[in-house]
């Protein structure tokens, strides 16, 4: 069952609670406080593109790539006049970085990291972005901790909403810190039936000094660990941290 498949269609539905503006926001701040005014970007896991819009219409370029070519689909079908010249697609695992050119900073929001649940493949991912930025690039990326994964534990959660409702069945490994949860969606078509789609996410939270350790055996320096959206040192009793890694 893969990730991001039946999800990609219904995620925005989903994610209405997100300010994404305000997200671009605080994230444009960290590239200024860090000397990306202008230039190219890579967003590595832009999903359906709510950042890599929000970053373009800032004036950056965008090289937004996803390892879901459904959610890519989605994030073409937004694209307008006013950004699509600033925006290039790409159907890419993290893991696997290759661009056309070098890179003023990459960024990745929404937990994406978190979905590399192997340490080593952590590593493998900061040395790919390393190898793309430009001298004294920018690194930017968000995590959800491990405080906030095991707030959640064993749970069930579900919505119902009239075109889509989900069930999504929780387990926090506390052993290995992966988060597993299995979401059922059900999805209104045409025909007024309703479509059933089961994916499996599995996402770890990381310690802060594995994130140091990691980015240490990957080449590249700590500038900042914030609490999220906010300039505060961050900890491990945050929910959302930022990290902020240069070349």
């Amino acid at each position: 069952m893969e990730a991001y498949t039946g999800f990609a269609e219904v995620y925005d539905k989903f994610m209405d609670n997100i300010d994404y503006p305000m997200w671009c926001h605080y994230l444009c701040e960290l590239l200024k406080d860090n000397g990306v005014e202008t230039g190219t970007l890579v967003e590595l896991g832009c999903g359906t593109g709510n950042v890599t819009m929000g970053l373009a219409k800032e004036g950056y370029n965008i090289i937004g790539t996803d390892i879901s070519p459904e959610m890519l689909g989605i994030a073409f079908e937004k694209l307008t006049d006013e950004v699509k010249n600033n925006i290039l697609y790409v159907a890419m695992d993290m893991r696997e970085l290759e661009l056309p050119c070098q890179v003023a900073a990459a960024v990745s929001i929404c937990d994406s990291i978190n979905y590399i649940t192997e340490y080593d493949d952590l590593v493998i991912v900061i040395k790919g972005v390393k190898k793309y930025l430009a001298p004294e690039g920018v690194f930017i990326f968000d995590l959800k901790t491990v405080k906030y994964f095991r707030s959640i534990g064993d749970n069930v959660i579900a919505e119902d909403r009239d075109e889509c409702s989900f069930i999504w069945d929780n387990y926090f490994d506390e052993s290995d810190n992966i988060n597993e949860y299995q979401l059922s969606l059900f999805i209104k078509g045409d025909d007024g039936r309703y479509d059933k789609f089961v994916e499996e996410h599995y996402q770890r939270g990381y310690l802060i000094e594995e994130i140091k350790e990691a980015a240490k055996e990957a080449g590249m320096n700590i500038v900042s660990l914030y609490r999220a959206f906010s300039h505060e040192n961050a900890s491990e009793d945050d929910d959302r941290i930022y990290v902020v890694l240069k070349k």
